[in-house]
């Protein structure tokens, strides 16, 4: 009766400890390590891929595959404070071999027949494994130590819960690596008594909660962000320039600059500063038209089409032209050296621009607009079949697959295997000599006419 109550007031305290260091913590990544053995076979589990966090349902799930079946001892370390960073910054404290007639939790994970590393569980999972187990066990856990432990009768052909606490340091007294290497020479005696009663169990050790938080910024609180070529969205990316028609997106364009020049380059203007308004804009199934109206007065116009090409059995669209307009004139950049991709993906390419290595071709023009320049810095458009409201589709680069570099390393390496094959060539036709002069013999004379 003594030990439920100690049991219980134990439980209780530990609730309202983690309900006040839930509201302290806020909005954190609230993630502990959960490790898992036993010294009996267990049913394989997967390990998660890296960088993922173990869910509160993905734990239940797999402790009730592991212990669907028979009677088990599970042993449960319960630590007051845990996190990955303890196994790394305090490295050997966990395989420590100062108490050489016992175990530690290194030599007990690496001599187990199953276990399990689960490097970020969340922090509510761990939480509430007492409760879990008991559920799943279906036997109430039994708060014990060193000494009830030795004296304590198991029976295993029932399921026992065994549940341990495990303190962390407060910074008044010993150092968090002397309190470390003791938790794991607690654990090692504690896995050694199990050993001299001849009991098979599984033991886990995990923490009530981390004790080093990584914060983290709310999503919410951050302007919408894109995802360029498929990767990971960064901080700080501005929007997309995005054309809906019936609240629908139908065009969608984004650039790192937008830069402008109307004094063959001396002067740059970036575009990609100031919000634009889409007046004159226009899609349909085969043509769609961004007109970007900016505050000072200039007009960036994107026309472009999709049509059927049969020989790739697909649709395509292309940038056909790109226009500059200023209040003293008008001037056309036709795209058609390869601004294309399929109907279904974007386009993108780092630098799109009309005078080094132009994607964008100079139409006619007139004096007051030969000096017109533009430059698209980090550059993506599409303006057909978008998947959502955020993203861009997977984008087709501009990026040739033969690069200069490419070209010369083929170059160099057919010239010196045409040179190999020659040098071969010459040496497979070179013949012995059949016949030989004999120098004893009678010389040859040629008569000679006078």
């Amino acid at each position: 009766m003594a030990r439920t109550q100690r049991f219980t007031l134990v439980r209780l305290l530990a609730f309202i400890a983690n309900l006040c260091a839930y509201f302290a913590l806020g909005r954190s990544t609230v993630q502990v390590p959960f490790l898992l053995w036993s010294t009996e076979s267990l049913p394989s589990l997967a390990s998660p891929a890296a960088g993922h966090v173990v869910s509160s349902s993905q734990l239940t799930t797999d402790l009730s595959s592991v212990f669907s079946s028979g009677p088990h001892t599970v042993l449960l370390f319960l630590q007051d404070k845990l996190s990955k960073d303890d196994f790394t910054i305090y490295g050997g404290v966990f395989g420590n071999k100062q108490d050489g007639a016992f175990l530690n939790l290194e030599a007990a994970m690496q001599s187990s027949p199953s276990s399990l590393v689960l490097p970020a569980l969340e922090w509510s999972a761990a939480r509430d494994a007492p409760a879990l187990l008991q559920e799943t066990l279906g036997v109430s856990p039994v708060l014990v130590d060193l000494d009830t432990l030795s004296d304590l009768q198991l029976n295993p052909a029932v399921s026992n819960l065994l549940y341990f606490t495990l303190p962390y340091c407060t910074g008044l007294h010993e150092s968090c690596e002397q309190v470390l290497r003791s938790n794991d020479r607690i654990i090692g005696k504690l896995l050694s008594i199990m050993k001299a009663k001849n009991i098979l169990y599984t033991a886990i050790y995990t923490g009530l909660q981390p004790s080093r938080i990584i914060p983290e910024t709310s999503m919410s609180d951050q302007p919408v962000g894109r995802s360029l070529l498929q990767s990971p969205v960064v901080e700080n990316v501005k929007a997309p320039l995005m054309f809906n028609v019936s609240n629908t997106p139908c065009i969608m364009l984004w650039a790192q600059n937008l830069n402008v020049s109307f004094d063959l380059g001396l002067k740059w203007i970036d575009l990609a500063t100031e919000t634009p308004t889409f007046d004159g804009s226009l899609c349909n199934g085969t043509s769609s038209v961004l007109v970007l109206n900016y505050p000072s007065g200039i007009i960036l116009r994107f026309a472009m089409s999709q049509k059927l090409f049969p020989v790739s059995a697909r649709n395509w669209f292309s940038l056909d032209s790109v226009s500059l307009e200023s209040i003293n004139g008008t001037v056309s950049f036709s795209g058609s050296r390869g601004i294309y991709a399929p109907a279904e993906y974007s386009f993108h390419c780092m630098s799109v621009n009309s005078f080094s290595d132009a994607l964008l071709i100079r139409g006619e023009t007139n004096p007051n607009t030969s000096n017109w320049m533009v430059n698209f810095v980090d550059f993506q458009i599409q303006g057909f079949g978008l998947a959502n409201g955020t993203d861009f589709s997977y984008a087709s680069d501009c990026a040739g697959f033969f690069t200069a570099g490419i070209w010369m390393g083929l170059v160099t390496t057919l010239l010196m295997l045409w040179i190999l094959t020659y040098g071969l060539s010459m040496i497979l036709q070179v013949n012995t000599v059949d016949r030989f002069d004999d120098p004893k013999g009678p010389s040859i004379s040629v008569p000679q006419t006078e």
